[in-house]
């Protein structure tokens, strides 16, 4: 792991948990992953590097140059970055949880429901797990 990297990475761990969240286990960061990452969810919003890089006021080869680790982001260029992407910190790092912006959608399409379609839904989702 980069120098840079490593301390990208530490220092949002302090960030975590000076804010009192729940730090996880961060063995399985290397190179790549915030890398992969950033791309998994850039094209989740089915953007393009160049076109999120302008959006968030960066050059344009900004985020390219993030996603083949020849750059990392400033804290606030990481802030900016998931800012765009919707996502919280702990959601982009969090490998349990693959597509934060879907998991949204559904909890926002759940509000409103009455407690017969939340229970039909919850058995619907109970049968998807056992597969």
């Amino acid at each position: 792991m980069s120098r840079n990297l490593r301390y990208f990475m530490s220092y949002y761990c302090v960030l975590l948990a000076y804010n009192d969240l729940q730090v996880m286990e961060m063995d399985y960061l290397d190179e790549r992953y915030f890398a992969n990452r950033l791309a998994t969810l850039r094209m989740e919003k089915n953007v393009s590097a160049r076109e999120m890089s302008l959006a968030i006021g960066q050059n344009p080869s900004y985020i390219n140059r993030i996603e083949n680790v020849l750059a990392y982001p400033s804290l606030q260029g990481f802030y900016y970055i998931c800012e765009y992407l919707g996502v919280t910190p702990a959601e982009f790092f969090d490998p349990g949880n693959r597509s934060p912006l879907k998991r949204k959608e559904v909890i926002a399409a759940l509000e409103g429901l009455s407690e017969d379609q939340l229970d039909l839904v919850l058995s619907v989702i109970r049968g998807l797990k056992k597969n």
